[in-house]
């Protein structure tokens, strides 16, 4: 998983309210367990028509905001079923970070697995981003100084330490897990010397 601090890209803005993830990633999209390839279908049911032709308004797909890294949402972002195929469709995509007024929490936690910064922030902040969206500038994202820039503004948000830990540095569960490699070495090696027989049985 990349690292991530800085973040600095012109926001594009979905002002609907529970987008769900059936919504970000349909189920017909969800057969693979690869976490590429998966960016083309983000937002399938908006972004494409019936006949898979891409819809010209559909913000995603207009310049400059299908190289947006940031995306703004309405409130309640990433409800509906638990599916790790949604961000992984997002970071596909090349979203880095999602701002809303609230998420749901299977999303928001899924999020820090695969490398998303979700950022909670008040609704008027919501708005006041989404004119930079309008005007097409640039916004900036601090990680290590939890706030946004935007113009002459400075927006500060919330976020639990060791989330942010595993963003700064890279850290998916199995980074994490690799980080304890030596205590689970050691455990394995008094396994084998005090109840060898439970290592047996799980090798068999």
């Amino acid at each position: 998983m990349e690292k991530f601090n800085n973040l600095k890209s012109i926001p594009s803005y979905l002002s609907l309210q529970n987008i769900d993830t059936d919504m970000i990633i349909p189920k017909q999209f969800l057969k693979t367990i690869k976490r590429t390839g998966l960016g083309k279908s983000l937002f399938y049911e908006m972004r494409y028509d019936e006949n898979g032709n891409k819809v010209a308004d559909f913000i995603l797909n207009k310049e400059p905001y299908n190289k947006s890294k940031i995306l703004l949402a309405g409130k309640n972002f990433g409800c509906g079923s638990s599916r790790e195929h949604a961000p992984w469709a997002l970071s596909d995509f090349g979203i880095k970070s999602v701002i809303s007024s609230s998420f749901a929490d299977i999303f928001y936690n899924n999020c820090f697995k695969n490398g998303i910064l979700p950022i909670k922030i008040d609704d008027k902040i919501v708005v006041e981003l989404a004119e930079y969206c309008k005007r097409k500038e640039e916004i900036e994202i601090s990680l290590e100084k939890q706030e946004i820039k935007y113009g002459n503004k400075v927006a500060k948000f919330e976020l639990d330490a060791f989330k942010k830990k595993c963003l700064m540095e890279g850290l998916d569960d199995i980074a994490l897990s690799m980080e304890k490699i030596s205590k689970i070495d050691d455990y394995e090696k008094k396994l084998r010397n005090t109840k060898p027989w439970v290592l047996n049985n799980v090798q068999n």
